[in-house]
């Protein structure tokens, strides 16, 4: 009997009883068994056949990952500089292997004029791959430039390093932590040696050699299994007395034969990690391999002894694609598991409740990197700006599709009083308690503010007290620029508005057409955007020189009706000013004048593309659509034939990725666009609600916020952004305040900047009575969606009991599900721990979605049904114009877009002076325009200015910056 039909047995027991811990009993049985044969190959360890015994398990463990999630796969990249033809082997040898066991292999070779800079940054490339779960670099790397190959090793993220090479990886090995990658050679030995049968246990083991690749990780790895071990190498003295006395003996130092079997104590098991080539004249090469050990001789007295070849070096391949798949299974149970090891940073309470500013910078947040990794994101998909905020990779959509979606709640309130209610704040607090007092998955997702009420008198819109994003300061201010690529975006659009009416009143067709078609080196080709311009035109021809004179006028002529240009200008400052204006009284314009005007930045168009779109070619798709005006036909002109796609998009391709930032908590808090809830939809992005979505897993919660009251932004979340999200809640949180309701009730007006009168901070019933009407007509605006709805009663000290169980009583009665006193400004998260119960009740409960109007029918029939369902109004007019623009929009062929209605915030009519709940009112609409890019037709109600100014005394008198620490001051 000989090993190879040991094996065979083994593996029929291995197929038929499913147990490896059987199987290895019946292979020591054997051992043991044949170490008494004289038969030399019933002493042999076949690392050939033990690798394939090890390679099929492995590929049985491969297709049970795939069995838990569809299409995984282990992936394994092989970096190879150069073309050495002995590498080439190799990398052949682990290909193989990796394709048997269905690993996803990938050799990446590299020329020999790599340099190290560029492998560098291959091998990062490769660390923030998720579909790269092992990375190794073939050595040696042949380059023709110097590279230091310690330190590309060392740049293999130690989560990949499957060749277990990295220092890490070393220095957990040598101090006895065997939970990284083990370097495989060395691993593959211990195999070798647990297969003899052998107590490894208080053996004398002997290594010969030190190297970092086998010797010295051998000795550590007997070491940490209880062996006795000496390690010798070249200066070494009395090498053949201290083998004589090893149980096992471990060869690595590259002389070939250099152990004899003299030297072999009887039984030892000897393991052979050299191969080398020396003269054999038998051979038709001239060559044969031999190992450090005299095989011939050392068999005679070794119970176990490995071949060369056959002996070590299949084992190391096996180890590799073992290593290869640990880490694959690591990274199968993250995506498979949806739990957080996150960890909330505690707060310091003080009575009383300091200025916001005051609280932010009395707590330190968490590095943005640990938070990122605490909710399950990979380096790869986080790009840093600075310790403290970070853009997110749109891959992780991808890299987390097959997730289940957990809870998607919706923030909104009340008809608010100019000081707003705290939705963002509830937000927060909110999540801070799921998160820190329930110990749930939950993200917060919000708006970034404009900075025009920042300078201005509303302030920022980071929460405030114990609930708020940290550093309030940089949420506040520019961010990671997102709004400034807006604007530079928006602006770009603009000008080539303007200049492409210039360049046709003052050029011909066909020095038109030479300009926009230039001639380079010699050849003139359509750019892509002007490809889709003549398919659009229906021009098949695609060579510019062969143009007839009406193709040219066809091609070249937009011809713009200047009185129609919708586009205007942004800025992301509060600037009266600039309402109206007259642009090109410059000489040079030729007196090309008209007039114009600037909006606020988050008023543009391309703010809420951004916040509506679900991904980058959906941006692209949405730029593309966007409509500036008519031409002299009365036909649409698209920014896409003004040819601005793709450079508005090369503006935007950053500010397409959320932001993550962190709350006073430290739970997470995804910042992503700002479009006005006035003017817009306002509402944060799809894409960080979708992003937020694939990371908490199907118990977790996404708290997303709606601008203003149901009215507006709710109305707006519903029938504009779960439209094309197709992402229904499972619950409102409406937010209310005593405040508000006492101003409903009739209490004197409250007015920004002044303080309030004593009606709102003393006990009043009657004033709340009369408000909660106010409030009921919002439950029930939540209820028509089908969607439960949770009162949050915002908190403040002046409030009392009786007030509050007022509220409570009556919003139960409406319908709500539950009302709750929330006391997170003053408490955190803990304050709003009853809000967290409520949420996760409402949870809970069926729905039965449904939106407030179908697509299908008409413009007017929309306003119509919003006018009356929210607002409570009796009529809906407009001027003949209006209905002529209304008319147009539906010939046009947009008549199936949603409505986005622009009105005050302070009223639940069109008149912001009307407070509580108006009756048998008219709506006025004053205007309609479209916003073919965002998706939908922008009804205006009244007036409404989509640039605000800056008020008597503006924030900025008070804001500061301290030149010796930097430190800014006075931000609320």
């Amino acid at each position: 009997m000989n090993y190879s039909s040991t094996l065979k047995i083994a593996v029929l027991f291995r197929a038929q009883h499913r147990s490896r811990k059987f199987v290895h009993s019946v292979q020591r049985f054997f051992f043991v068994t044949m170490a008494g044969f004289e038969n030399e190959m019933g002493r042999l360890l076949s690392g050939t056949a033990i690798s394939k015994e090890i390679l099929k398990n492995l590929n049985d463990e491969v297709q049970d990952m795939s069995n838990k999630l569809a299409g995984f796969k282990p992936g394994l990249a092989i970096v190879q500089v150069g073309g050495r033809e002995d590498s080439n082997v190799y990398i052949r040898m682990k290909l193989k292997a990796a394709l048997e066991i269905g690993i996803n292999a990938e050799h990446i070779k590299l020329p020999n004029t790599t340099t190290q800079i560029e492998l560098l940054s291959a091998v990062r490339k490769l660390n923030n791959d998720p579909h790269v779960h092992g990375v190794i670099v073939q050595m040696p790397l042949d380059s023709i430039h110097k590279i230091n190959s310690h330190l590309i090793t060392d740049a293999v993220s130690p989560e990949k390093d499957v060749d277990g090479l990295n220092t890490i990886n070393e220095g957990k090995v040598a101090i006895g932590d065997l939970s990284g990658f083990m370097p495989c050679t060395p691993n593959g030995v211990m195999e070798l040696i647990r297969r003899s049968g052998i107590n490894i246990v208080g053996a004398n083991a002997v290594v010969l050699g030190r190297s970092k690749i086998v010797g010295t990780p051998a000795a550590e790895l007997l070491k940490w299994a209880n062996a006795t071990v000496t390690v010798c190498h070249s200066k070494t003295k009395n090498i053949e007395e201290i083998v004589a006395r090893a149980d096992i003996v471990v060869v690595g130092i590259g002389v070939p034969l250099f152990v004899k079997g003299s030297w072999i104590k009887k039984g030892a098991v000897v393991i052979d990690c050299g191969i080398n080539s020396i003269p054999d004249s038998t051979k038709k090469s001239g060559q044969r391999l031999v190992g450090d050990v005299d095989f011939d001789e050392a068999k005679n007295n070794a119970s176990f002894i490995t071949p060369v070849p056959g002996g070590v070096g299949p084992m190391t391949v096996a180890m590799l694609m073992k290593n290869t798949v640990i880490s694959a299974k690591k990274t199968l149970r993250k995506l498979l598991s949806t739990s957080w090891d996150i960890v909330p940073l505690p707060l310091t309470i003080k009575t009383p409740v300091p200025s916001d500013i005051e609280i932010a910078h009395s707590q330190t947040p968490k590095d943005i990197n640990d938070l990122a990794s605490e909710i399950g994101l990979l380096p790869g998909e986080v790009i840093p700006y600075g310790n403290t905020k970070a853009k997110i990779s749109l891959s992780v959509m991808g890299r987390l599709s097959s997730h289940q979606n957990g809870n998607y709640v919706v923030v909104a309130g009340i008809t608010p009083t100019p000081l707003g209610e705290g939705k963002s704040t509830t937000t927060l607090g909110l999540v801070q308690a799921l998160v820190s007092q329930k110990e749930r998955n939950a993200i917060a997702c919000v708006r970034q503010p404009s900075q025009g009420p920042t300078f201005g008198i509303k302030g920022g819109a980071a929460g405030g007290g114990y609930s708020q994003v940290i550093p309030m300061e940089e949420f506040n201010l520019h961010l990671t620029g997102d709004i400034h690529a807006v604007t530079a975006a928006n602006n770009l659009l603009a000008a080539q508005i303007e200049a492409r009416i210039f360049h046709e009143a003052t050029q011909k067709d066909k020095s038109l057409f030479n300009h926009l078609v230039p001639l380079v080196k010699n050849k003139r080709a359509f750019s892509k955007c002007q490809v889709r311009r003549l398919q659009k035109l229906g021009i098949e021809n695609r060579d510019p020189d062969s143009f007839t004179d009406e193709e040219i006028k066809q091609f070249v002529r937009l011809d713009i009706d200047p009185s129609t240009i919708s586009w205007n200008r942004v800025i992301d400052t509060n600037d009266r000013f600039l309402r109206k204006i007259t642009i090109g009284q410059s000489p040079t314009e030729k007196g090309f004048t008209r007039e114009t005007s600037f909006s606020i930045s988050v008023a543009s168009e391309i703010m809420a593309i951004l916040a509506i779109a679900s991904d980058l070619k959906d941006l692209k798709d949405r730029l593309a659509r966007i409509v500036v005006g008519l031409n002299k036909n009365g036909e649409p002109v698209t920014a896409d034939d003004l040819g601005a796609t793709g450079a508005m998009a090369v503006l935007l391709k950053d500010a397409i990725q959320p932001t993550l930032m962190q709350s006073l908590e430290g739970t997470p808090v995804l910042v992503h666009a700002g479009p006005f809830a006035n003017i817009a939809h306002g509402c944060s992005s799809i894409i960080a609600d979708k992003i937020a979505m694939n990371l908490i897993g199907p118990e977790g919660f996404v708290i997303t916020e709606a601008g203003f009251g149901s009215d507006i932004g709710m109305e707006k979340f519903f029938d504009i952004k779960c439209r094309s999200s197709q992402m229904i809640p499972n619950a409102v949180v409406l937010v209310t305040t005593i405040r508000a309701l006492k101003m409903h009730g009739g209490g004197p007006p409250v007015v920004s900047g002044l303080p309030l009168k004593k009606e709102y901070v003393e006990e009043n019933l009657d004033l709340v009575k009369k408000g909660i009407p106010n409030l009921l007509k919002h439950i029930s605006n939540g209820l028509k969606f089908g969607i439960p709805v949770v009162v949050a009663i915002n908190y403040f000290a002046s409030d009392t009991a009786a007030e509050c169980e007022l509220i409570r009583s009556a919003s139960i009665e409406a319908g709500a599900v539950d009302a709750v006193i929330c006391k997170h400004w003053a408490e955190g998260g803990k304050g709003a721990l009853n809000l967290a119960n409520a949420v996760i009740t409402a949870c809970q409960k069926s729905s039965s979605f449904r939106y407030i109007y179908d697509l299908e029918e008409s413009i007017l029939k929309k306003i119509e049904k919003v006018a009356i369902e929210m607002y409570g109004a009796a009529t809906v007019s407009m001027s003949e114009l209006v209905k002529n623009k209304v008319e147009s929009l539906q010939k046009q062929g947009f008549g199936n877009l949603p409505v986005c209605m622009s009105k005050t915030a302070l009223s639940l009519s069109g008149d912001p002076l009307l407070k509580g709940v108006p009756e048998g009112f008219d709506l006025p609409v004053t205007d309609v325009y479209l916003s073919a890019g965002a998706g939908f037709v922008v009804v205006m109600i009244g007036e409404i200015s989509k640039m605000p100014g800056l008020p008597t005394r503006p924030a900025i008198y008070d804001i500061d910056l301290d030149p010796n620490t930097g430190v800014i001051e006075g931000l609320f």
